[in-house]
């Protein structure tokens, strides 16, 4: 295993743990790692495939906290949605190891402008404590939404979790904490077969991958912890959506241009 200076070893760690933190409440974390380890000297391929490691330990991690602090993942929403979400994700992953992803960007920069006017739009959806729908989910254009999901999650991964939460908030009524649990999980599922695919074309640098892999389990353990113990929780995240949501919106619309 090749060796780096011991600062880059921190660098990699504290990254981690920032885009633990985002990712676990709201997402696009993917959008620091990947042009870090792009800096680091990896090849964007390889950058791609890298990042899973630190997205699957640290999908582990966040919910097993939300777990640990009751609150599981809604077992009828998770069955109904990860086997698209996971089929996707195994066509995505596939999908990046030949594809170039400029219009991709164009296509994902237009739906986050989406995702903000849905998030703007009615607040009091994004803060709810009610009981959640989880039929809401059970039809065909969620089957087809999670299927995309996980193409686009196989793909690339940023900004998959923001997708995610505004199909479980304002749609099916889950809280942010809800569907976060439901988010950490599903990510889980649909990364390992994603992760699998890109081991299999060499395109995975483990050393870097399990430094990233460090800091996002603790950012995720802490952002979760947050979500659970914080009475204006959803407040706070709601905010961070918003927040990373126009960095993502800005991100995909200059890589379309540049």
């Amino acid at each position: 295993m090749e060796t780096l200076p011991w600062y880059i070893y921190l660098f990699a760690i504290f990254t981690g743990f920032v885009a633990g933190i985002m990712n676990t409440l709201a997402g696009n974390g993917s959008a620091l790692t990947l042009p870090v380890l792009v800096l680091l000297g990896l090849p964007t391929g390889v950058a791609n495939g890298t990042n899973r490691i630190g997205v699957l330990v640290q999908s582990l991690t966040g919910y097993l906290t939300f777990k640990k602090g009751g609150m599981s993942a809604d077992t009828a929403a998770f069955k109904w949605l990860v086997i698209p979400a996971v089929a996707g994700s195994v066509a995505g992953a596939q999908m990046a190891v030949v594809l170039h992803e400029k219009f991709l960007n164009l296509a994902l920069a237009c739906l986050m402008l989406l995702l903000l006017y849905l998030t703007l739009k009615n607040p009091a959806q994004w803060l709810t404590t009610q009981q959640p729908n989880a039929h809401k989910l059970r039809n065909a254009k969620t089957l087809m939404l999670m299927f995309l999901v996980g193409i686009y999650g196989g793909f690339i991964q940023a900004g998959v979790g923001i997708i995610i939460l505004t199909a479980l908030v304002p749609f099916a009524g889950y809280s942010l904490t809800q569907a976060n649990s439901i988010k950490s999980l599903l990510v889980l599922a649909f990364t390992i077969p994603a992760l699998l695919v890109f081991i299999l074309n060499g395109q995975v640098n483990w050393l870097l991958g399990l430094l990233l892999s460090v800091g996002q389990a603790l950012g995720a353990w802490v952002a979760a912890t947050f979500a659970l113990r914080v009475a204006r929780a959803n407040v706070y995240i709601r905010y961070l959506l918003i927040a990373v949501i126009v960095f993502a919106c800005v991100q995909f619309f200059y890589k379309f241009a540049v």
